[in-house]
């Protein structure tokens, strides 16, 4: 099965430079008005029956890597539902180069050997022309030979440890000095009663081994003390004997990491043994409006998480995109941080292969750095120096009615630095100039 890779005319619309103009502009609120109605039949099931991309007007294949069944399932399903969303909406004003969009989505099942052998069918027996998706680092990054083998490109809508630039990858989400970094300079504020004494908490996987490696480094920059640091197997819900840590550790808050399903566990033993927020407060970095929706409300409320998107940020191009997303996938719907990154990056890379007429992954990567989506939150522009992006951290508190309510974010978007100095010295990125600079290799355990 072979790929096209030659550039393919846009039907008959604006002149070129207009129409490049307005994709950098075009937004949310450009997609959502006057959509007569969404495209069916987007999906199909893994096979080997696909059409030749080499077709004009066969159909193009996106792959969505995603876990719909397993401990990461909360979490990815909705993320998969806001890029169907993405990918509804570009259909059904016209599609991408005079073609339809063809959602390909095999199921990973929270298993980290099955993201590559997925990403691997989703290129060779379906002939996707680009991958959205992935959770998990240690799925991520298994990922990654697959992708250099192919030259594919995957969007990865997450936030993260950092301490990674590949080139065939584009990081929608945060990165530690864009969440963390700030999450504790928020705590040692007088706001929020100049805490100092931190226990971290988090699962056993790359993400949290290395974002509290990260954490304790700057904790001792700023003369504040780790009182604990516990990781809990993937998936376990034996989380009494973490609490008990926490409750005996003296600290006076918790910086959680903890991944999945395992976050409900967690907080519902919190407020079984009596833990109150004012005492011991929780600031989680993987937990959003999906992930506390089968608690309790006097189980969470008054705690804390730091993300770059809440549900009720503020604003109508966010109103619209929730009122869109719950007419589409059910009112009782909730969206999250990871959602807002699937969706826009969907939506970004569409604007890329328009502006550079193709789909291959150089051409495309040379056109995200010249286009701009306007999300709901705020306006998505990929720095071709990391293939990040700038984020505006927020702190959201968990109301009683299960929602998050915005109290604090910047002043200003954050510009990502996936190599911070003080925890990996002499690392650093700029894919427009030299490329990936090693400094020396760093454990988690320094």
């Amino acid at each position: 099965m072979t790929f096209d890779l030659s550039p393919q005319k846009s039907p008959a619309g604006p002149s070129s430079s207009h129409r490049r103009e307005f994709l950098k502009k075009a937004g949310l609120a450009g997609l959502i008005s006057g959509i007569p109605g969404l495209a069916t039949g987007i999906f199909s099931g893994c096979s080997h029956d696909f059409p030749n991309l080499s077709s004009g007007r066969n159909p193009i294949h996106v792959g969505l890597l995603h876990s719909q069944t397993g401990t990461l399932a909360l979490n990815e399903n909705p993320v998969r539902d806001a890029e169907t969303l993405a990918i509804e909406e570009i259909n059904a004003r016209g599609g991408l180069l005079g073609r339809q969009l063809e959602i390909i989505c095999p199921d990973t099942r929270s298993r980290t050997e099955l993201y590559p052998r997925r990403a691997r069918t989703l290129l060779v027996d379906n002939n996707v022309a680009a991958v959205f998706g992935g959770w998990s680092s240690a799925g991520r990054k298994a990922v990654l030979p697959v992708l250099e083998e192919f030259s594919r490109l995957l969007f990865f809508p997450l936030a993260y440890e950092g301490n990674e630039s590949h080139h065939n990858v584009i990081y929608g989400g945060m990165v530690p000095n864009q969440q963390l970094l700030p999450a504790i300079d928020w705590l040692l504020s007088p706001a929020e009663g100049s805490r100092t004494k931190v226990f971290l908490a988090g699962t056993d996987v790359i993400y949290s081994r290395t974002a509290n490696f990260i954490a304790r480094k700057y904790l001792q920059s700023k003369g504040m003390q780790v009182m604990g640091e516990t990781y809990l197997a993937s998936a376990s819900k034996d989380v009494a004997s973490l609490v008990d840590q926490i409750q005996k550790s003296g600290a006076d808050c918790v910086l959680s990491t903890i991944q999945g399903d395992t976050n409900v566990s967690f907080y519902r033993a919190l407020a079984q043994a009596g833990v109150n927020p004012s005492q011991i407060l929780v600031v989680a970095t993987s937990v959003g409006e999906n992930s506390i929706q089968n608690l309790l409300p006097a189980e969470v409320a008054g705690h804390f998480t730091a993300r770059s998107y809440f549900q009720r940020v503020p604003g109508e191009l966010n109103q619209r995109w929730v009122d869109r997303f719950r007419s589409e996938f059910g009112y009782d719907r909730v969206l999250s941080d990871s959602m807002e990154a699937g969706y826009c990056l969907v939506h970004l890379w569409a604007n890329a292969v328009r502006e550079c007429g193709a789909l291959d992954a150089d051409s495309v990567r040379q056109a995200l750095a010249e286009v701009e989506f306007e999300g709901p939150s705020g306006v998505y522009r990929m720095d071709p120096r990391t293939q990040h992006f700038s984020k505006r951290f927020r702190i959201g508190k968990i109301t009683t009615d299960r929602s998050i309510e915005v109290i604090h974010e910047s002043p200003d978007v954050i510009t990502p630095d996936p190599y911070p100095q003080f925890a990996f010295p002499g690392w650093s990125c700029d894919w427009t100039k030299q490329g990936l600079v090693k400094g020396a290799e760093v454990s988690n355990e320094d």
